[in-house]
């Protein structure tokens, strides 16, 4: 299933994530397959959530297929070689993510939208049956904005379990089975995506008025004037 997080800036939306995550404290529990996720080493942990944090800034020239490798890590061995589990995971992920004709090339030689792809290929490794994505469409072009949610679609589609911070609000009607609506550091509504995306509710909590079109049976809310 695929959950789209949204909320207007500074809702708390990349915090819950963090939290989700296991990056910050959180009151209660934060279970998955009925483990507690504190309970879990880092290794385990690595191996049942994949998260692709905002703005991924790559510092070093490493090669694209290593920086995608280390997507597989949480499954061997520090020092040992890639298994063929590994490399065609790793081919599998470069592929999805149309990058593998950089394959041999240093990240920083990148544009930012491909780094990004870099980024999301190397979650998309590990294989992880969770998913976190803080704002995925980041810095991508409108072909890349619809490939990226495609590819976590096809993951959700797979059996994973994805969450992903949503700005464009027509990104989110068209590609997620649930949204969670934030404000104010709360969850303020949560089901299937066309019965939270109202247009009286996006007008109450991002303060625009929304025009509704439709594109193969689905609602799209176009966000049309400010409030």
């Amino acid at each position: 299933m695929l959950t789209a997080l949204v909320g207007p800036n500074g809702a708390g939306k990349t915090t819950l994530m963090r939290a989700v995550a296991g990056l910050i404290a959180a009151e209660g529990t934060i279970t998955i397959d009925g483990r507690a996720l504190e309970s879990m080493s880092p290794r385990e942990r690595a191996r049942v959530l994949a998260y692709l944090p905002q703005g991924a800034v790559f510092h070093w020239p490493l090669r694209v297929d290593a920086i995608v490798t280390l997507g597989r890590y949480p499954h061997g061995d520090a020092f040992s070689s890639p298994t063929p589990d590994d490399r065609r995971a790793v081919a599998a992920a470069l592929a999805a993510t149309a990058i593998a004709q950089f394959a041999s090339r240093p990240v920083t030689t990148l544009s930012g939208g491909e780094r990004a792809r870099v980024a999301l290929a190397r979650a998309l490794a590990t294989q992880a049956p969770v998913l976190l994505a803080d704002e995925p469409t980041v810095s991508l072009d409108a072909r890349h904005q619809l490939v990226v949610m495609q590819l976590l679609q096809d993951a959700a589609r797979a059996g994973a379990a994805v969450l992903a911070v949503i700005h464009d609000l027509t990104l989110a009607a068209r590609f997620a089975d649930r949204v969670l609506m934030m404000q104010a550091g709360r969850v303020v509504a949560e089901g299937e995506t066309a019965t939270i995306l109202q247009p009286d509710r996006i007008a109450d909590i991002f303060g625009v008025e929304p025009a509704m079109l439709e594109l193969d049976g689905v609602p799209l809310p176009l966000p049309r004037r400010p409030l």
